[in-house]
């Protein structure tokens, strides 16, 4: 879900840090692009327009097909994606996760009862889940595509922002906004949604939304965490515009809770924006230097037997053909002998029947 109302924030707050593009102008860009994300648009998106794909038993493909059509479409751009996968999810997520299976349940039921249109286009949205297996069939597929990919230990938007501000890549891409939260120089959204939904890639540089909204990052974080995260919930009341106006005013949560009435404003019981607040700060990501190492080695032993001398096949070499010249012979069993007695032509002078004379 990511950050609830931050990109209306930024909108209000500093338009300026937002700009949108068509996907050529990222002509030789790398991508660190949220492949669970990815997965979750390509079903909602084929289950919308009721082309859900399936192969004679039933398993769905349609993630397949989204995934393939996407990444052509970047590959084709100029653009040199890699995805990153989910890991396995913070503990203090769980609860987030747990709210998620309830809607689930609820939008099925729901969905059973729906007439209008409208309403199961909405319930089956709700319903949608990526699964392990999902993520498995694509990562096979991008193996046979060649294009890189990694699963990172933990949440994969963290992951794509830790490669982005290392500047291994240009820029991270997906939907959730906390992208930004995890400190992405550059978030990219809407990268691969389909050509059909004629919508530009909106382009958000981070220094830009804190020049606009005039705090640190430090600040940042926390005003998320008010807004409401994965990690836990907001406090009831306080909305986006509130939300910047207290941090401005008092720079961080702590400050924020000693000076607003807290009757008015009820904390959440067991409110862990501490832990939420580590959780954004130091991100559980794969090591970046390891992650080089392996692709450099990876990349010599490529090139090594692409340059290297392999023995092929003997028929590969040459290829038998019939002569014209030469007449086929015929098989044996196609081969009669006419064993009949031929009739021997009389020389001339003499006649048939008469006996020679003595």
């Amino acid at each position: 879900m990511g950050i609830h109302g931050l990109s209306k924030v930024i909108g209000d707050h500093c338009p300026g840090a937002i700009k949108s593009n068509e996907i050529k102008n990222y002509f030789g860009r790398k991508v660190a692009i949220d492949a669970s994300m990815s997965i979750y648009q390509f079903l909602i998106a084929v289950r919308q327009d009721g082309q859900q794909l399936a192969t004679d038993s039933g398993e769905t493909t349609s993630h397949l097909v989204g995934m393939f059509n996407r990444t052509i479409r970047i590959v084709e751009n100029g653009i040199k994606p890699c995805y990153v996968f989910d890991g396995k999810p913070p503990t203090l997520k769980s609860g987030e996760l747990a709210k998620r299976l309830e809607r689930r349940k609820e939008a099925n039921k729901n969905l059973e009862e729906a007439n209008e249109t409208a309403d199961v286009d909405k319930y089956t949205r709700r319903t949608v889940r990526v699964t392990p297996e999902h993520n498995d069939d694509c990562k096979k597929l991008l193996k046979l595509m060649g294009i890189p990919y990694l699963v990172a230990p933990c949440e994969a938007e963290a992951q794509c922002a830790a490669l982005a501000k290392a500047g291994k890549v240009y820029a991270a891409a997906s939907e959730d906004m906390d992208t930004l939260t995890f400190s992405s120089p550059v978030l990219l959204r809407h990268l691969t949604f389909s050509e059909a939904r004629k919508m530009p890639i909106d382009e958000i540089h981070l220094s830009k939304v804190l020049e606009g909204l005039d705090i640190s990052m430090d600040e940042f974080i926390d005003l998320c965490i008010l807004l409401g995260c994965d990690y836990c919930d907001s406090i009831k009341g306080i909305g986006p515009q509130r939300a910047v106006e207290l941090i401005k005013k008092y720079h961080s949560i702590e400050e924020t809770l000693k000076n607003i009435d807290q009757k008015r404003f009820p904390i959440p019981e067991d409110w862990p924006y501490k832990e939420a607040r580590e959780l954004f700060h130091k991100p559980d990501v794969q090591d970046l230097d390891s992650i080089e190492e392996r692709v450099r080695k990876g990349v010599e032993k490529l090139s090594k037997n692409l340059k290297g001398a392999t023995q092929g096949r003997l028929d590969s070499f040459v290829t038998i053909t019939a002569n014209p010249k030469v007449p086929i012979k015929r098989k044996a069993e196609d081969k009669k002998v006419d064993k009949t007695p031929k009739k021997v032509k009389a020389s001339s002078g003499s006649k048939k029947g008469r006996p020679k004379k003595s």
